[in-house]
């Protein structure tokens, strides 16, 4: 048995959580045992490198549960993610990265990343003024960057946001959907609108977006334009061809930041039609100035079943090859 003596009452009442759920998510996540007496935490079990990644990340997170961290269940599976991958991981730097925006009801609020790979493509969109990011769905590509780009947008860093998707499979082939363009094109566009008002109120994405400050667009209507001071997203770009590629990164203007995002497990283009953001990784491999982000099911902070679903199918594809 190994033990962990900590000493301020408040800051462990927030490690524990309420009635102990906290350590009891911990103990799920890591199938070791873990009893309290008063500021003392004991653990135990049969894998003793289990054992010493839980005590690490108790250490840890007690430290940035004493920095002010609101620390939620969630983040201790995560915690337990980011160690067991990596064991010299520090979680001060991941957790204590804060993205701040102005949220709903004018609220300030922050987002943090809750993976290395989030972290690793935070700190890129930081560095570089285009970013790719590849992954599975639930790795955080298009909720991060859109939370950046309102961050870049409150710090007068840019002077709008505009967020585009490739309006459909294989070309944007809109004629046999019923209405007008705009309702047309805004079933694809709806996952980037279901992000904004997830960090932004309603009214005031809607007073954004009535001015011109936000813009939301499928990728074909980028061509011919020049996109000064401005966060730019690219999302689901797995869709995109070549072509299409080429023509929203020489959009570019001054002043202004490319986020480009997508999965290449899930391209909906014909198969004699390779995808843009497949070659785009080949061609513009070591340009000076463009970040290249790979997150995988480790990054996934989505419902904990998501993670093992993705694994599940990585194998099974794997086996489908063999």
């Amino acid at each position: 048995m190994h033990k962990l003596n900590f000493s301020d009452t408040a800051v462990i009442q927030l490690l524990f959580g309420e009635g102990g759920e906290h350590l009891k998510q911990l103990e799920e996540s890591s199938g070791v045992r873990i009893n309290t007496r008063g500021t003392t935490v004991m653990v135990e079990g049969d894998d003793p490198i289990k054992v010493e990644i839980a005590l690490d990340v108790l250490a840890e997170l007690y430290e940035i549960a004493a920095a002010g961290y609101p620390l939620f269940t969630a983040d201790i599976d995560y915690a337990w993610r980011i160690k067991s991958a990596d064991a010299a991981a520090g979680l001060k730097e991941i957790f204590l990265d804060k993205v701040y925006i102005r949220g709903k009801g004018g609220r300030r609020r922050f987002v943090s990343p809750k993976s290395r790979g989030q972290k690793y493509y935070i700190d890129a969109i930081r560095r570089h003024d285009i970013v790719f990011a590849v992954g599975p769905a639930g790795t955080g590509k298009t909720y991060l960057a859109m939370a950046m780009a309102i961050a870049a947008l409150k710090d007068h860093q840019v002077e709008r946001i505009i967020l585009t998707r490739p309006a459909v499979e294989a070309g944007e082939r809109l004629g046999f959907l019923p209405g007008d363009l705009l309702e047309k094109i805004d079933p694809y566009l709806r996952p980037l609108y279901d992000a904004l008002h997830d960090l932004v109120s309603f009214d005031k994405t809607r007073e954004m977006l009535d001015k011109g400050i936000i813009e939301v667009a499928p990728l074909a209507f980028m061509r011919g334009r020049t996109l000064n001071d401005a966060f730019v997203i690219l999302d689901e770009a797995q869709n995109s061809t070549s072509e299409q590629m080429k023509m929203f990164l020489t959009r570019l203007g001054f002043g202004s930041k490319a986020v480009v995002t997508g999965d290449v497990t899930q391209t909906d283009l014909p198969g004699d039609r390779q995808s843009g953001l497949v070659t785009v990784q080949k061609i513009l491999a070591g340009v000076k100035g463009i970040g290249f982000c790979s997150l995988s099911e480790i990054d996934v902070v989505r419902h904990p079943l998501v993670q093992k679903i993705i694994s599940a199918y990585d194998r099974f594809e794997r086996e489908q090859r063999r």
